[in-house]
């Protein structure tokens, strides 16, 4: 079993989610944002970071995720949203998690199915895989496809190491014994 935190980074709202992992079956746990209505980038960067951390200390998760900084037409937007993301970051690696990065395209593709969904669409399909009766905030269902993701990452990843420590590998769409 594993409690997964996935970050939604944003300068003004930063969204989180909490997920179980056991097995295949994912669990709703917590969901929401870290608002940080404030008029300087540092106060809000320190709204982040303590908002993250105290999150992190109430729910104690084994497995972290964060969404990566997309390029921006706006330099200044995209510097503030790496600012935001390294002090989420940093929150979660000071409680000694490491922290798996996904870009939105893999996140989307991993939730939807297709990499370009629109955010109604995430938050529809983070409804039914978590059996949510309540669409999430656009944020939190960010965060929490994030941590669905890394969930269905994690899965991925381990599938591969059983085939392959029994000898078997993947070649033409298939998977074949060696020889």
């Amino acid at each position: 079993m594993s409690l997964i935190i996935g970050i939604d980074p944003g300068s003004r709202l930063t969204g989180y989610g909490i997920i179980q992992k056991e097995g295949s079956k994912l669990t709703f746990i917590d969901a929401g944002t870290i608002r940080t209505e404030t008029p300087t980038m540092p106060e809000r960067l320190k709204r982040i970071f303590e908002g993250i951390s105290s999150i992190v200390d109430f729910y104690q998760p084994t497995e972290a995720a964060i969404e990566q900084v997309f390029m921006s037409n706006n330099p200044d937007s995209a510097l503030k949203l790496g600012q935001a993301r390294g002090a989420a970051m940093t929150a979660v690696v000071v409680k000694n998690l490491s922290v798996a990065e996904y870009t939105a395209r893999q996140i989307k593709l991993s939730v939807v199915g297709y990499g370009a969904a629109e955010k109604e669409q995430v938050q529809m399909m983070v409804m039914r895989l978590l059996n949510l009766s309540i669409t999430p905030q656009a944020d939190a269902a960010d965060a929490l496809a994030t941590a669905i993701c890394h969930a269905h990452a994690a899965s991925s990843n381990n599938k591969m190491l059983m085939l392959q420590s029994t000898g078997m590998s993947r070649g033409r769409g298939r998977w074949r014994l060696p020889g």
